[in-house]
C-alpha cells in the first residue's frame, strides 16, 4: 500500500505503526500532505487554538502516558510558535516528536522570501531538542523516525524535530510503514554496581535524591530504600514515585531548609535520575558533604556540577534493582528508623507562612476531593509552589509542573493532553490568573472534545510572585498588576462551566460535580476569600 502513497502520507502510517494514536496540530498549506495521511490512519487529530497549545498538549500527553506526544506543525511560524513548549519538554526530559514541513529542498538557506521561510529551520530548534534534522529525501524518513524512537526508549527522552521539505512530502514514499524495535535501555556493568554497593554497606546515614528518571521505577526505588535504610527525597519530576506516607519518604521537599539539612548530614548521597539542577532545590549548591553515587541514563549528568565518586550509567530501575539484589543480607542503616522523617515533615507543615497556609487549606480540600489516581498539571503560580512540597501523592505521573524552563500558560493545554492520554483519570489544571491568560483559548478545545477536566484558577489579581519580590526589594510594582477579565464570563463564553465557590465545602462539591460533567469547569478561587483566612 505504502508504495503507491506519498512520503507525507506514508509517514503518518509509519507513526501509527510505532503506536502513535494522537497528533496535535493546526493544518496549514504546507502540511496538507501529512493530513492526507491522517485521513488514512487510525490516529486522532486534536486542533489547538495556537501551536504553543499543540506543544504543551503533546507534553502533557507524554508525561501522563510515557509515550511521545506528537505535533504536526507548519513551516516557520508553526515551528517558532511551538518553540517554547519544545524548550519546556527538553528541560524536563519529556518525549515529544515534532514533525514539520519546511520550504522545498531547492530553497533551503536561500533567503528567497518564500512563504513561512526560515533560512535555517533546524538551527532554530537544535538547542531545544535531542536532535533536529531535515529529511532531504523520502528514503531518509524511516531512519530518522527510528532514531527518534530510539531516543525515547533508551536515552534521555527529549524532543526530536524532523523537518520535511515540501518536495519530499509529495514525493513517492518508497518505504513501508513498518516500525523498528529499538534496543532496550542500558544497564550498568556489574563491577560498577558492586563498587556502589560497597559505599552503601559502609554508610550510616544514606540519603537518596530521586528525579524524573525514576518515574517508572517506583517499586525498585522503594525496595532499594528499604534495603539500604536510606531516606528518600523526590524532585518535582519524581513526585509520587514513592508514596508520601512511606516512613522513609520526605516527599518533594528538596526546596525546604530541613530537607537540605538532611542532605548536609548524609554520609552518602545516591542521586538517581536527576540533574541536581537549580530548579530542583532553588539553592546555588546543595550541601552534599558525603560520598556521592550518581545513576543516570545520561553519562554527562553523572559528572556535571556534582562529580560522582561512583557513576552508574544506565536505566534507573535496572540499576536500583541490581543494587538491591547485591545488598541481599545487608542490614539497613538505622539512622532514619526513629521517626525523624515524620517529625521533619510535621515541622515543615507547621512552619508555613500565612500565604502558604491559605494555599494549604485549598490544596487539602483538593486532595480530599481528588481520587488517588487524579492528575494535577500545575502552572508557574504561587499555590503550585506550595503544592509541590505539600500536596500528597501516592502514584507516579500524578503531579506535573513546568520546572526547568518555567513557562507560564503550560497547565491548561498540558491538562488537555493528559486527559486525552488517560481519559479514565480525573485531571486538574492548577493555574494562576496571569498565567492562565497565556493559553486561555485552549479551554475551547476541552469544550469541543467534551473533556470533564477542572481548571482551578487561583486569582491574586496579578503576577503575585514577582509582585512580592518587587515589594521585598523596594522596586515599584511595574508590570505586575494587569487588568483581569471576568473569568466566569470568559469561561462561559467558550461554553465551559464556571463557578466561584464561597466555602471549602462548596469548593469540594464543585470539584465532584466537575469530574462528572460533560465538559470542562473553571473554578475560580480568590486569594482574598475570607474562608481561606
Amino acid at each position: 500500500m505504502a508504495s503507491n502513497l506519498t512520503c507525507g502520507q506514508t509517514l503518518t502510517l509509519l507513526l501509527q505503526a510505532y503506536g502513535v494514536d494522537t497528533v496535535f496540530g493546526i493544518p496549514g498549506v504546507h502540511t496538507l500532505e501529512l493530513y492526507k495521511g491522517l485521513g488514512l490512519a487510525d490516529i486522532r487529530h486534536v486542533q489547538p487554538r495556537h501551536e504553543q497549545g499543540a506543544g504543551f498538549m503533546a507534553d502533557g500527553y507524554a508525561r501522563v502516558s510515557g509515550r511521545p506526544g506528537v505535533c504536526y506543525l507548519i513551516t516557520g511560524p508553526g515551528v517558532t510558535n511551538a518553540a517554547t513548549p519544545i524548550g519546556q519538554a527538553y528541560s524536563d526530559s519529556s518525549p515529544m516528536l515534532v514533525i514539520s514541513s519546511v520550504n522545498a529542498s531547492t530553497d533551503l538557506g536561500m533567503g528567497r522570501g518564500r512563504l513561512h521561510e526560515i533560512t535555517d529551520q533546524c538551527a532554530v530548534t537544535a538547542p531545544l531538542t535531542a536532535f533536529s534534522k531535515c529529511a532531504l529525501s523520502a528514503a531518509e524518513v524511516p531512519n530518522l523516525i527510528a532514531e527518534a524512537f530510539a531516543v525515547f526508549r533508551n536515552a534521555r527522552p527529549r524532543p526530536v524535530h524532523i523537518s520535511l521539505p515540501l518536495d519530499v512530502l509529495t514525493a513517492p514514499a518508497g518505504f513501508e510503514a513498518v516500525a523498528r524495535v529499538p534496543a532496550p535501555p542500558p544497564s550498568p556493568p556489574e563491577e560498577i554496581i558492586e563498587a556502589a554497593c560497597e559505599f552503601i554497606r559502609r554508610a550510616e546515614r544514606p540519603v537518596i535524591i530521586a528525579g524524573g528518571g525514576t518515574v517508572d521505577s517506583g517499586p525498585a526505588l522503594a525496595a532499594f530504600a528499604e534495603a539500604s535504610g536510606a531516606a528518600v527525597i523526590l524532585t518535582v519530576a519524581a513526585k509520587g514515585v514513592m508514596r508520601d506516607d512511606h516512613p522513609l519518604c520526605l516527599g518533594a521537599t528538596l526546596v525546604r531548609g530541613p530537607t537540605q539539612g538532611v542532605v548536609e548530614s548524609a554520609d552518602l548521597v545516591v542521586a538517581v535520575g536527576t540533574e541536581l539542577s537549580e530548579t530542583d532545590s532553588w539553592v546555588e549548591r546543595l550541601p552534599i558533604n558525603g560520598q556521592l553515587i550518581r545513576i543516570d541514563i545520561d553519562a554527562a549528568s553523572t559528572q556535571r556540577d556534582y562529580p560522582a565518586d561512583v557513576a552508574l550509567v544506565g536505566d534507573a530501575g535496572r540499576a536500583l534493582a541490581a543494587m538491591t539484589r547485591r545488598l541481599d543480607g545487608h542490614s539497613p542503616a538505622r539512622a532514619f528508623a526513629n521517626g525523624e522523617i515524620a517529625a521533619l515533615r510535621k515541622k515543615m507543615t507547621a512552619s508555613q507562612q500565612p500565604l502558604q497556609r491559605k494555599h494549604i487549606k485549598l490544596l487539602d480540600a483538593l486532595r480530599e476531593a481528588l481520587p488517588d489516581d487524579g492528575v494535577v498539571c500545575s502552572d508557574m503560580t504561587q499555590i503550585a509552589y506550595t503544592g509541590i512540597h505539600h500536596f500528597s501523592c501516592s502514584m507516579p505521573r500524578s503531579w506535573f509542573h513546568p520546572s526547568g524552563y518555567g513557562t507560564l500558560g503550560w497547565a491548561l493545554p498540558a491538562a488537555i493532553g493528559a486527559k486525552l492520554a488517560a481519559p479514565e483519570r480525573p485531571v486538574v489544571a492548577l493555574v494562576g490568573d496571569a498565567g492562565f491568560l497565556f493559553t486561555a483559548p485552549e479551554i475551547g478545545v476541552a469544550v469541543e472534545l467534551g473533556l470533564p477536566l477542572v481548571v482551578l484558577l487561583w486569582n491574586n489579581d496579578g503576577l503575585g510572585q514577582i509582585r512580592d519580590d518587587m515589594i521585598e526589594q523596594g522596586i515599584p510594582e511595574i508590570g505586575v498588576n494587569p487588568r483581569n477579565p471576568d473569568y466566569i464570563k470568559l469561561a462561559d463564553s467558550f461554553g465551559a462551566y464556571a463557578c466561584r465557590p464561597d466555602s471549602l465545602e462548596a469548593f469540594k462539591t464543585a470539584l465532584v460535580d466537575a469530574f462528572a460533567a460533560d465538559g470542562p469547569t473553571l473554578i475560580e478561587m480568590r486569594q482574598d476569600a475570607p474562608f481561606l483566612d
